[in-house]
């Protein structure tokens, strides 16, 4: 059962509903933004507010997913790219 015995947000979230993830990093950031100012407004009930917290927790594990493998596939540029010509080290500089 949910608080005080009511079927509330506990009820409904024992069992953790899938997620939908956001169509962009962008998009996920701008709901993140808007859930974070409902809460902060003070004018979200709690259980809504509980639920907010929980699709943001959500965004913020999307968006870390988004960045790591961004971050990892820019290095994979980095490693793979040329030296642009003139660019080249110098004697007894290393790469």
């Amino acid at each position: 059962m949910g608080f005080y015995g009511k079927g509330t947000y506990t009820d409904h979230h024992m069992a953790k509903k899938a997620q939908t993830p956001p169509k962009s990093f962008e998009d996920a950031l701008t709901e993140l933004e808007e859930i974070l100012s409902r809460i902060e407004s003070g004018q979200t009930p709690l259980e809504e507010s509980l639920v907010q917290y929980e699709r943001g927790n959500f965004l913020i594990q999307h968006c870390r997913g988004v960045l790591n493998s961004a971050e990892k596939h820019i290095e994979m540029l980095n490693k793979n790219a040329p030296l642009p010509v003139g660019d080249e080290p110098a004697a007894g500089e290393q790469v």
